[in-house]
């Protein structure tokens, strides 16, 4: 006891320490309420088969003749219930033939019943029952009658849910238990006809039950493979932000710093155009400023999950060391560039490697021994890959999250605006053919001998003493006695 006092009226009052039993007597009630006496005609038809499981069972079949086989459970019901009812006009007598064929369907009709209306089923069963155990006492209505009440009984179980067969087996005998003591039909078969129907009821309610432990297991499978595509996703998306984040971060260090220096490499300098480019500089620092802000929120919590920011996100010209090591893992790679080798964007660069470093992964995890492929090939307007490998010569062991490298493969893709397409090869293989768009970039010694053009009289280039090549994003050009922010990756 908690000490409390407690007098009756109180919702948490209960003499004799009965109120758990009542509460629990009072939810048994309420549930067989629901179950039984709530809307017990609703109509509730029995859908067909799943195709995918017919095709499981037979996938020999023609689609027509599987579309049929869908209806089997419909079919079986209906050809009980017909066998029921002849039956029950060879074996019933509860009086004249009219009567007899008016017994037997309302016998062998609740079965056909149950796959509409189920719980209608059992109460127009249950009448029928009553009437052949108090017919005229032949043995052969009330044979005919729990027949048929246990097909009812037992198909409802199948179709609603465990906990419904205890109920029906309850209702059905306390209905019929006062009628065979007042009249005296059959009482000597009732007690042999609770014990069988339990037995039959009870392992309906088991099958029920393993259905719907299935149905859940499958459910909570299809839910974690769901949340862990989801999850994989997100983690290549984050781990895409943070390579780009190098890129950028680079490209607009070097704006501000030539920004920066600009003002000193051309003689008097207007100062509408030194404020141009201040205000250009201002800008490329806040937007390095923001893009750490915003990416920091993708960053790795564990500093060593990833290389360091000061490391080189890697481009197709480390491919060669890509393939080594993945011979040296045992996968026989060959390689083929076609097409003029020029400059990419560093993105699509860095896509471009990471893809065929996850295809090549994905060749080594499923198909052990087998030979690989990787073609290159510069066209115009963009970058095709194409990954294909033969089929493996032993068996691949199991791995867990198969099929999330190529999602992380499609982040990359979308990214870019471009296409790919993966699946099987018709020798047992794999294929990944990826097209990446991306503009040509000027050719560096192009620009470097641009940039050793003299210049023209009208722009003089001065270059101040002690200070190092404007392109260098680590040297940061100012006036004597000023200290302006420099720009952080």
């Amino acid at each position: 006891m908690d000490g409390t006092r407690r007098k009756p009226g109180d919702a948490a009052y209960a003499p004799d320490g009965r109120r758990s039993e009542a509460m629990l007597v009072s939810g048994v009630l309420e549930a067989a309420r629901r179950d039984l006496f709530a809307r017990p005609f609703a109509f509730r038809p029995l859908a067909p088969l799943d195709r995918a499981r017919v095709a499981g069972w037979a996938p020999w079949l023609p689609p027509r003749p599987a579309g049929y086989l869908r209806w089997l459970p419909h079919a079986l019901v209906l050809g009980y219930a017909f066998v029921l009812l002849m039956f029950g006009i060879q074996v019933a007598t509860v009086g004249p033939p009219p009567a007899v064929l008016v017994f037997a369907v309302l016998v062998a009709g609740p079965p056909a019943m149950t796959l509409v209306r189920p719980v209608g089923a059992f109460w127009v069963s249950l009448l029928a029952m009553c009437v052949g155990a108090l017919g005229d006492g032949g043995s052969g209505a009330w044979i005919f009658s729990f027949m048929g009440h246990l097909a009812t009984m037992t198909l409802v179980v199948l179709r609603t849910r465990p906990r419904t067969a205890l109920e029906m087996w309850a209702v059905t005998f306390v209905v019929l238990m006062p009628g065979t003591m007042i009249f005296g039909s059959d009482g000597w078969m009732l007690p042999r006809a609770a014990v069988a129907s339990a037995v039959v009821l009870l392992a309906a309610a088991a099958v029920r039950a393993w259905r719907e432990e299935r149905q859940q297991v499958e459910e909570t499978r299809t839910v974690t493979a769901v949340e862990r595509s989801r999850r994989t996703t997100l983690e290549e998306r984050a781990t895409i932000a943070r390579e780009l984040h190098d890129v950028v971060a680079h490209h607009m260090s070097v704006i501000a710093i030539q920004a920066e220096a600009a003002p000193y490499r051309v003689k008097d300098t207007p100062p509408e155009l030194a404020t141009a480019f201040s205000t250009i500089r201002e800008n490329a620092v806040a937007a390095l400023t923001e893009l750490r802000r915003i990416l920091g929120v993708v960053r790795s919590e564990d500093p060593d999950a990833f290389a360091g920011p000061e490391a080189p996100q890697p481009t197709l010209a480390d491919l060669d060391a890509l393939l080594e090591s993945v011979r040296g893992a045992g996968l026989s790679v060959t390689s083929v560039v076609t097409g003029a080798v020029r400059p990419l964007p560093q993105g699509v660069e860095l896509s471009a490697y990471r893809i065929v470093q996850e295809a090549l992964s994905n060749a080594l995890r499923h198909a052990p021994g087998a030979e690989a492929r990787v073609e290159v090939a510069y066209v115009l307007g963009g970058l095709g890959l194409r990954i294909v490998n033969g089929p493996a010569n032993r068996l691949a062991k199991p791995s867990p999250g198969a099929g999330h490298g190529v999602l992380g493969m499609r982040e990359r893709v979308g990214m870019l605006n471009g296409d790919m397409t993966n699946g099987p090869t018709p020798d047992g293989g794999y294929e990944v053919a990826v097209f990446l768009p991306a503009p040509s970039l000027p050719n560096p010694s192009d620009a470097a001998a641009a940039r050793e053009t003299p210049a023209t009289p009208s722009s003089p280039v001065v270059q101040p003493s002690g200070a190092a090549d404007h392109t260098d994003p680590t040297v940061s050009l100012r006036k004597p006695g000023t200290s302006p922010e420099r720009p952080q990756e």
